[in-house]
């Protein structure tokens, strides 16, 4: 009787322990209710805007508009010419440590005068200096650049490149050698389907997904000592990039974007 009674014991002692320790558990948030909606689908709030030959914050022709919960980037204002108007849309806050989440998709005709490789293309730039340190004549910002590309209905053309202007980034260990690198894993879109882009950055460690798949994966990233304007951005002879302005590029070509989010680490 004994016997079973100090079992009876034991197992009560081992449920009750059990409990405290479950109660003791905090369940992680999930990433849905960390993500932080950066574009509010009414407006521009929070962003500033940036074109050539016009002052900071001027929206010429109303290249960057929202309509029916999307932010659209427009030239039916820039006439015959689109003269190298080059601009981006930037948002406010200088950030490090995040996952970027976007969705896009190319629409229309390239505005007329864009360059040839403005067809079907724009970009995300992170890692930016900011908007207001860029010299009246600088057509991009020193910055690193997840590269878009639209397909043209033949053709592979692959999202995802990395671009770098002004940095050196290490892919594999080594430092890029040309100004925009290709994803590993290439993936085109063509026609005007929406497509979700995401910019993993973890300390020095940056990731580039396209509808969820991983394409690219770089570290490292250090401003250009021999590059004209980055070399300005080095104080005190620290050279590497930790943080910086994220914003959409306007290269002459209609592109849509909705559902931009950011997740904090």
């Amino acid at each position: 009787m004994k016997r079973i009674i100090y079992l009876l014991f034991l197992c009560l002692f081992f449920t009750y322990s059990c409990k405290e320790k479950k109660s003791d558990i905090i369940e992680p948030k999930t990433e849905l209710n960390n993500w932080q909606p950066l574009f509010n689908g009414t407006d521009l709030d929070g962003w500033t805007m940036r074109i050539i030959g016009y002052p900071l914050g001027e929206n010429f022709g109303n290249t960057f508009r929202v309509s029916d919960g999307i932010l659209s980037l427009r030239y039916d204002a820039y006439g015959d010419d689109f003269d190298n108007r080059f601009g981006a849309l930037y948002f406010n806050e200088k950030l490090a440590n995040y996952r970027l989440k976007v969705e896009y998709r190319f629409v229309g005709e390239t505005a007329p005068g864009a360059p040839e490789w403005g067809f079907r293309d724009s970009g995300v730039q992170f890692h930016s200096q900011s908007p207001a340190s860029l010299k009246p004549e600088q057509p991009f910002p020193v910055s690193l650049e997840y590269n878009l590309h639209g397909g043209n209905g033949t053709d592979e053309r692959p999202v995802g490149a990395v671009c770098a202007n002004g940095m050196f980034v290490e892919l594999n260990g080594q430092k890029n050698t040309g100004y925009c690198t290709p994803p590993i894993v290439k993936r085109t879109f063509h026609g005007d389907q929406w497509v979700t882009l995401e910019i993993d950055v973890k300390e020095n460690i940056i990731t580039h997904y396209v509808n969820g798949e991983e394409i690219l994966s770089y570290a490292n990233p250090t401003f250009n000592p021999e590059h004209e304007i980055a070399k300005t951005l080095i104080v005190n002879g620290e050279s590497r990039v930790k943080d910086g302005y994220i914003s959409l590029q306007s290269n002459g070509h209609p592109i849509d974007f909705r559902k931009i989010a950011l997740l904090k680490y």
